[in-house]
């Protein structure tokens, strides 16, 4: 399964966010261990890095922390590209965020199966479909205890 994870459910594990720190992990692990396959968009780097430098505000060496954050993100995540065709393509999208609109002219023009958001009412007219971080790690537990069990006869 491809799925796209929306910039706060990174920002949820690298900040370490509660109460949503938990399901993010497990989406993240699910991604190393190749259970799945796990993509950010090409904007959501450069968002991430925004976030990350406000993160070590104060502290020595941020450029260098945020650079190891992002080439720990580049290395974990295949990178969706965003084209002037998405862009084209999200505004004919009924969605009052357009940053969003992009991320799903994005996803579906990439054959992404699942995008993964804490934002659901942004995405509401989504072809592709969406589920929370919460929702989708419940899905990765039943689906892993199922592929566990024997085939019934």
């Amino acid at each position: 399964m491809r799925i796209l994870l929306d910039t706060n459910v990174v920002l949820d594990v690298l900040q370490k966010r509660c109460p949503w720190f938990d399901d993010g992990k497990e989406i993240f692990l699910a991604v190393a261990t190749k259970q799945i396959d796990g993509f950010v968009t090409a904007k959501e780097i450069a968002d991430i890095h925004f976030f990350s430098r406000k993160q070590f505000k104060g502290e020595e060496d941020i450029d260098k922390k945020t650079r190891k954050i992002i080439s720990g993100i580049l290395a974990l995540f295949g990178i969706v590209d965003t084209l002037g065709e998405d862009c084209q393509n999200a505004l004919g999208l009924e969605n009052n965020d357009y940053e969003d609109a992009i991320m799903i002219t994005s996803a579906q023009r990439a054959g992404i199966d699942l995008i993964v958001t804490r934002n659901t009412e942004h995405f509401l007219q989504s072809p592709v479909p969406i589920c929370t971080p919460a929702d989708f790690v419940k899905r990765l537990k039943h689906e892993t205890k199922g592929s566990s069990n024997p085939p019934r006869k």
